[in-house]
């Protein structure tokens, strides 16, 4: 009955500007509580979190990512809202996608609530494409008419020099390869009579990665390792493809370049017609030790109806991961294709997980580097990040 503020950690100051307005349509309902955003970028956040946590001063509700979800929940700092999820009425579990539903479930007890989800597109260039004589992207597309695209839209200059790369395919995981092993019918990490091994070794995984780096090699593509300058590439005219998650979007539909030049499709068909494209999300955790729990969990129930889900769609915040609420997120965009994103989660794959992926994620991309640089042969890259992934898996 007393005024109470609770704080809620995020990441995306794109996606604040939608959560603020639904913290003030909640507290016009709910006058007694005040949510208060705390705003950072993804690295400085992890780091914040982890000093907030060690001083025992979490949020009280805060944003949680599958990397993170085992290290948080196993350490105690999370609540576990099995409870109030019961004794919602509004809260409906099978709503969401099972698969982002267990990555938040640790030992049998629900951390988090699904908060979205997000799908890998194509995005292409349609001045470069028509001006190369070139068909855009569509559901029919295969890894050759990628390939064969990427050739064409290549051009190098007087000096001999690339000046406009094809395609711009990034040392990424979930933006990059992993799309292209699912493709391909591989895997990339297996899990047998509850025994997690690592799928970089299998053949069909090699095979993708072949492909993959091979458009670095032929030149189609430049060498990039780094995040933000991938759509710094994008945005310069380097490239005329590329491979970006939904939550680019907002930065996309503020750069006028893009919004001129631009559109995006589902990604390629693998050799056998396979279609696959890497899907996480993040959830709603609230912490262990908030002084208001009810008040919290109050928070995080409204943002996890149908009717929260709706309005984060209606604002454009992300891909809601209550089902059927994407349709509304679509509507807010008219300069992209973005119905392509909820349209693939028909056949996407979850984000690989485990309970050591913030370890082997990091030492499997240094293994990786050594196809890219040329350092390594793909086959012997592959082999070498299995290995150091096995290691971290098998103690788990």
């Amino acid at each position: 009955s007393q005024p109470v503020t609770i704080t809620y950690a995020c990441w995306d100051a794109n996606e604040a500007k939608g959560l603020q307005v639904m913290a003030n349509e909640f507290h016009e309902k709910n006058p007694n509580i005040t949510v208060k955003l705390q705003v950072s970028n993804w690295e400085s956040y992890w780091t914040q979190l982890d000093a907030a946590a060690s001083g025992g001063a979490l949020p009280d509700t805060f944003w949680m990512h599958s990397n993170y979800i085992y290290k948080y929940a196993t350490n105690g700092m999370l609540m576990d809202l099995g409870k109030y999820i019961k004794s919602s009425p509004d809260v409906d579990m099978s709503k969401f996608p099972s698969g982002l539903v267990n990555i938040y479930k640790i030992n049998g007890k629900q951390y988090c609530v699904p908060k979205d989800y997000d799908t890998i597109a194509l995005w292409y260039n349609k001045t470069m494409f028509d001006k190369a004589g070139v068909k855009y992207p569509d559901e029919n597309w295969t890894w050759t008419d990628l390939a064969n695209a990427a050739k064409k839209l290549t051009i190098k200059g007087a000096d001999g020099k690339t000046k406009q790369y094809g395609i711009l395919a990034p040392m990424r995981d979930q933006e990059g390869f992993y799309n292209f092993i699912f493709q391909n019918g591989g895997t990339v990490l297996k899990d047998a009579s509850g025994k997690k091994t690592s799928g970089y070794d299998d053949p069909k995984a090699i095979e993708a990665m072949k492909f993959y780096v091979g458009l670095v090699k032929d030149g189609y593509s430049q060498q990039e390792y780094g995040d933000a300058e991938r759509a710094q590439d994008i945005e310069n005219g380097l490239d005329a493809m590329g491979f970006f998650g939904s939550w680019n979007l907002s930065g996309f539909e503020s750069n006028d370049y893009m919004k001129k030049n631009f559109n995006c499709a589902v990604l390629p068909k693998g050799p056998n017609g396979t279609q696959a494209s890497i899907y996480n999300g993040l959830g709603e955790a609230v912490a262990y030790n908030t002084k208001h729990p009810d008040e919290a969990w109050k928070w995080v129930e409204y943002l996890s109806t149908k009717e929260g889900m709706l309005r984060s769609g209606q604002l454009g915040v992300a891909i809601p991961a209550y089902d059927g609420a994407a349709d509304d997120w679509v509507k807010t965009n008219t300069t992209f294709n973005i119905k392509v994103y909820p349209e693939m989660i028909h056949y996407g794959v979850i984000l690989p997980y485990s309970n050591t992926t913030g370890i082997w994620e990091n030492q499997v991309y240094e293994q990786i580097k050594g196809a890219f640089n040329g350092s390594k042969t793909v086959e012997q890259a592959c082999k070498d990040a299995a290995n150091v992934m096995n290691q971290s898996l098998a103690i788990e």
